[in-house]
């Protein structure tokens, strides 16, 4: 058989698997001058015996990784005259280059723009921006949802979701062999929009938000293992709820329901030893649509409450009085939907959704709120930051479209498109870390809910 084999100024495109089998004694192979643009992961098998390799002067932009593997002896390796893109894909042939005995003359990337016409044995590897991640579908469940609140109790997670279709709370515990969420109990709630769990002082309370028939509070009890009511919450008041968040102010437990009826009032509650005691009226006769609980870095915890009716109003904790005081607005945005907080370093922002118009994120500056972006968002009724290991996301949900997920860019200082999701009517979107697994549950108002799992992806390999 040759020992030496030339294929030069053919007019090959492509080079597919296991192109030159049988030809094992094959010492020299010389490739060039003609328009090659791809080859195959395996079209060197079986050539244990080449020693010469020359590639050069076709149209190769990438290279599979491990191309070169099967040539044991490969002495000599000429890449010359190619237009090698130095993105990821060829990121295993600058470690091969720093590894190889092979003699390779000097190869250069052709694109793109930041790495044209540098030599590739001289690229870092930190120059390759490979790790980039993704969100995918973890598990169905098989009911809509319009609210999820994941929570620890003895040790083990569980999420609570308000079903108002299955008129119940729905509690899910995590299963950490099957990596799953499995039924654990419900709680009766004919209309729930939201179910709020608190543990606080080793006992598991849960506020079940109710659109009609009054809301109520359930504590579990450890003798019967089951959830007993324990207390009603005023009617009067609480007419429409629309949101509930729960925090600790120097060590105390409250919690705050929004009202979105014209009648009633956005409601503070404190837990004391015997149950929650309503402790303060706030914003009455707005129509809330949300409210958020944000500490700043002097540690000052404030109330942000949206409605529909008027811009978002800030609170501010007053220690010694144990209460909340206004404290001013949120710039001009009217009808806000949802209000949400993240932070990147030290510096605080907030998201504020709408239902028509654009949703804007807006920074704190000392005084006051600063417009940072502004997404079109028509038919939002959800806008969730949340962060997965050092990464800032932004889940912006739409009742007529898909749900655009968004990745923070730290040198811009604002968040680019990342990817889209396909969940009908978000109503919010819950991060959750569970053990070794990151999941996002998206509550669907139309169809099933959905977990995804957050992996993280080298394109490099």
């Amino acid at each position: 058989p040759s020992l030496c084999s030339l294929l030069n100024s053919n007019k090959f495109t492509l080079i597919g698997d296991n192109a030159f089998a049988g030809l094992s004694h094959l010492q020299y192979l010389f490739i060039e001058n003609n328009d090659i643009q791809a080859l195959s992961k395996a079209t060197f098998r079986g050539l244990k015996s080449l020693t010469h390799l020359s590639l050069a002067n076709n149209n190769l932009q990438t290279l599979p990784r491990g191309l070169f593997k099967p040539l044991d002896i490969l002495s000599d390796l000429d890449l010359r005259g190619n237009t090698l893109a130095c993105d990821c894909k060829i990121k295993w042939l600058v470690e091969w280059l720093e590894t190889t005995n092979t003699t390779v003359p000097a190869i250069f990337c052709s694109s793109p723009s930041q790495f044209e016409g540098q030599r590739i044995r001289d690229l870092a590897l930190g120059d390759f921006q490979c790790i980039t991640t993704d969100f995918v579908v973890h598990q169905v469940l098989p009911f809509q949802s319009v609210s999820a609140e994941p929570f620890t109790y003895s040790s083990d997670l569980y999420v609570a979701l308000a079903q108002p279709g299955a008129s119940s709370c729905a509690i899910l515990k995590w299963d950490y062999v099957e990596r799953k969420l499995r039924d654990f109990d419900r709680i009766p709630a004919h209309s729930a929009v939201h179910c709020k769990p608190i543990v606080a002082q080793d006992q598991l309370y849960v506020v079940v938000a109710q659109l009609f028939g009054g809301s109520y509070i359930y504590r579990w009890d450890t003798a019967v293992d089951k959830f007993i009511k324990i207390q009603d919450i005023d009617s009067q008041k609480t007419r429409k709820p629309n949101d509930i968040e729960a925090f600790q102010i120097d060590g105390e437990w409250y919690f705050v329901i929004a009202d979105s009826s014209k009648a009633g009032s956005t409601s503070l509650y404190h837990l004391n030893q015997n149950g929650f005691y309503s402790h303060q009226a706030l914003h009455a006769w707005h129509r809330d649509t949300d409210v958020e609980y944000v500490e700043n870095e002097g540690g000052k915890p404030r109330l942000i409450i949206s409605s529909s009716s008027q811009a978002p109003v800030i609170y501010q904790w007053n220690r010694a009085q144990k209460m909340f005081t206004p404290q001013g607005e949120v710039g001009e945005m009217l009808d806000v939907q949802m209000v949400k907080h993240f932070k990147v370093k030290k510096e605080q922002f907030l998201c504020l959704s709408r239902y028509i118009g654009d949703s804007k994120v807006v920074r704190w500056e000392g005084q006051r709120f600063v417009e940072v972006q502004t997404l079109p968002s028509r038919g939002s009724m959800v806008m969730q930051p949340f962060s997965v290991e050092g990464r800032h996301y932004l889940a912006l949900g739409s009742d007529f479209s898909f749900t655009h997920l968004y990745l923070w860019e730290e040198e811009k200082q604002k968040f680019s498109k990342f990817q889209e999701l396909s969940v009908q009517a978000p109503r919010a979107f819950r991060y959750v870390p569970a053990a070794d697994v990151q999941l996002l549950l998206a509550p669907s108002f139309k169809a099933n809910t959905l977990v995804y799992r957050h992996v993280v992806v080298d394109l490099s390999l």
